[in-house]
């Protein structure tokens, strides 16, 4: 059940700290609410909006100015399970690496609304360095031979260091196909030809004879289409002691 305003979450969330012993007012100098422990002398700072968004993330980054615990409040809308405020793992470690803590409230028609802390203020990240996509990154830029690509693009087919490699292939085949992988390796530098050629992901290549390959049209229109790539590699090889 969607909430129609953002103070709809303010009395679930006051209940919820009052529970743990808390003393909860709102509006205190902008702050959405404000939870002061007694006995502990804790302060939490707590600011709510229906959706997770920007406005919400630097309003939270602000109030670490405040205070050290804040933790940001949001909806969560069961009826929206495409919407990127749904993204609940990605927005805690958002959280996390900030030091805010987060929390979601979902209300029902039948019983009462429930709430989830999904991270408290200064939890540390979880999600470390991905070794093997890191290992990923570093071999697909060294493998590249130029800058091809636009950033942020979409209409055109990524130029990856597979791509290159295959267009390699083809231009290959195009000067004296048809050919036997070892044959295109040597012409080409790339000793895992055979596997491109076999696995022919792209279209672009016949295998005309056991052991012998052609380039199709599809290959000619790809020469044609990324002739820049091609026109620069063919440069640097011709020019190579």
């Amino acid at each position: 059940m969607a909430v129609a305003r953002e103070e709809e979450l303010y009395i679930p969330i006051k209940k919820y700290y009052e529970q743990f012993g808390f003393i909860v007012k709102s509006e205190v100098l902008h702050c959405d609410l404000v939870a002061i422990h007694p006995e502990q002398g804790e302060t939490i700072i707590v600011e709510m909006k229906k959706t997770f968004n920007l406005a919400l993330l630097l309003q939270g980054v602000e109030r670490l100015r405040l205070n050290s615990h804040v933790v940001l409040a949001i909806e969560r809308n069961r009826k929206k399970s495409g919407a990127h405020n749904q993204r609940f793992g990605d927005l805690t470690e958002l959280c996390r690496m900030l030091g805010l803590g987060l929390m979601t409230v979902t209300f029902y028609k039948t019983k009462p609304p429930v709430i989830e802390l999904l991270c408290q203020p200064g939890d540390p990240p979880q999600r470390g360095i991905r070794r093997r996509k890191q290992a990923q990154l570093l071999t697909e830029f060294k493998e590249r031979s130029g800058d091809y690509n636009v950033g942020g693009s979409t209409r055109r087919k990524l130029v990856t260091a597979y791509r290159e490699k295959a267009l390699r292939c083809a231009y290959a085949l195009q000067g004296a196909g048809p050919l036997a992988p070892r044959e295109v390796a040597a012409l080409t530098g790339y000793s895992r030809s055979g596997e491109t050629l076999r696995n022919n992901y792209y279209g672009w290549f016949d295998r005309v004879a056991r052991g012998k390959y052609s380039l199709r049209p599809e290959g000619e229109a790809a020469l044609a289409e990324y002739s820049e790539v091609i026109a620069e590699w063919a440069a640097k090889v011709s020019s190579a002691p």
